[in-house]
């Protein structure tokens, strides 16, 4: 009797640098594919609107490409421990694999289910395939993690290189039976009155096939001048490749390999090695998205929450430009521009004295590309609460900001026309930048007050 091979998908909705589904084809048993939607689980973060519309694509699409090579995409939906040991009690599956996950409750899941399946006689086995370096390998001389970017990356690319990525397979030789599925259609993962994601349709195409297709056209027609432009939001020079990497279309394994020895690369390999940073980050403090990493901005003094204020943001209302051209390519595009997100994260944060997790939680539910890690890693960045933090006193002025990056107005004549247009009327500024500064910085130093008499 054959017994199934189960490969268990979560973010790496691919097959080429599939560890795991390389493991299942290897074992020479019919594979099938399982795509868990979890909101269940303790700890298990639900997924934002725009997350949910590039899910909804890129399963549809692995499950194309999973049918053209000879088995099928299994959804289910519910607790992923439950839903995993049920398929495999089913299938009478000798095996299961997956691709390792960074995040707490993620951990604590996997790891309950592995000794689970094994007690029943299951091979289980997971994989690095998300992160260049797996978390606990990269540690200071006292064997702690690194809380500084540049000596972190330092190093990283110190140890041996990245392995290279896995081909994929030409075939995926299905069982005689399968297990029930959802219908993906039913999950309700796109919206439906009102469609708002017609700009989302507009800009991205979901899947492997497209991610492959945008890291080619990168490296060929933009990474030249990425090191010069990338600051620049209208010269569309980054890589556009966050939401491949986040859904794990393209491993981090791919894009090192094919950028690395390109001319210009290591500007470009080094936001990859940010993104390593946070996840690592994630891996030692999983509270990252709830909890400053840097506690003593706990005794931070935020004011009571102005929902005009915060509103008057999210809609990109707030009366600065460049504000406002960001916020309003959020929600058209479900991306902005990534000096337009500390530009945008610095005004709701500084200016306008609202919690980083304010602005955290509407960024995940709007960007396409919000991790676990990425996101919240970014807005204790630019709070100064977080991980190689920028410094309190930093608060970024959108004007000048737009003089220095857009002088043109470009990006906001796209984004936000009224700015630029001669008849245009632009809403009336919210808050006076100059005082509210002040006001940060005076909040800031209670910060440093409370820190001192700790």
């Amino acid at each position: 009797m054959p017994s199934p091979s189960i490969v268990w998908f979560r973010d790496d909705l691919r097959l080429a640098d599939h560890p795991a589904l390389r493991a299942a084809v290897d074992r020479g048993e019919p594979v099938i594919g399982l795509y868990v939607l979890d909101e269940e689980s303790e700890g298990i973060r639900p997924l934002g609107g725009a997350a949910r519309w590039w899910l909804h694509h890129s399963l549809a699409s692995l499950a194309e490409r999973l049918a053209e090579r000879g088995s099928r995409l299994i959804l289910r939906r519910g607790p992923a421990a439950r839903v995993v040991r049920d398929v495999a009690d089913d299938t009478g599956a000798g095996a299961v694999f997956w691709n390792r996950r960074y995040g707490g409750p993620e951990r604590e899941i996997d790891a309950q289910l592995k000794a689970g399946l094994r007690d029943g006689g299951v091979e289980v086995a997971s994989f690095a395939a998300s992160v260049l370096f797996e978390p606990w390998t990269i540690q200071t001389g006292s064997g702690k993690h690194f809380s500084v970017y540049s000596p972190f990356w330092r190093a990283c690319l110190a140890q041996p290189a990245p392995r290279a990525p896995l081909p994929q397979p030409r075939e995926v030789t299905g069982p005689s039976r399968y297990p029930a599925s959802d219908d993906l259609d039913d999950w309700g993962l796109l919206p439906t009155a009102p469609d708002w994601a017609q700009g989302l349709r507009d800009t991205w195409e979901p899947g492997e096939p497209a991610a492959r297709r945008r890291l080619r056209e990168f490296l060929d027609e933009d990474l030249g001048h990425y090191g010069d432009a990338r600051d620049r939001p209208a010269a569309g020079a980054t890589s556009m490749l966050s939401p491949r990497l986040r859904w794990g279309e393209l491993s981090p394994h791919t894009v090192w390999h094919a950028a690395v020895e390109a001319t210009g690369a290591s500007q470009f390999l080094s936001e990859i090695g940010w993104r390593e940073f946070a996840w690592h980050t994630l891996y030692h403090f999983p509270d990252l998205a709830t909890k400053n990493l840097r506690r003593e901005f706990d005794a931070f003094p935020w004011p009571r929450l102005k929902p005009s204020a915060l509103e008057a943001w999210q809609k990109g209302r707030t009366g600065y430009a460049m504000v406002d051209a960001g916020m309003r390519e959020l929600w058209e595009t479900g991306y902005m521009h990534n000096r337009v997100r500390m530009i945008t994260a610095s005004f709701v944060i500084k200016n306008l004295l609202i919690d980083w997790r304010r602005g955290e939680e509407w960024f995940w539910d709007c960007l396409v590309d919000a991790d676990g890690a990425s996101n919240p890693f970014n807005w204790q960045w630019v709070a100064g609460s977080g991980a190689d933090a920028a410094p309190y006193f930093r608060v970024f002025n959108p004007e000048l900001q737009a003089d220095k990056f857009d002088k043109n107005r470009e990006y906001v004549g796209r984004w936000a026309p009224e700015y630029r247009d001669a008849d245009g009327q632009p809403p009336l500024p919210i808050v006076d930048l100059k005082a509210t500064r002040q006001n940060a910085l005076d909040a800031y130093e209670k910060v440093k007050q409370a820190s001192r008499e700790s």
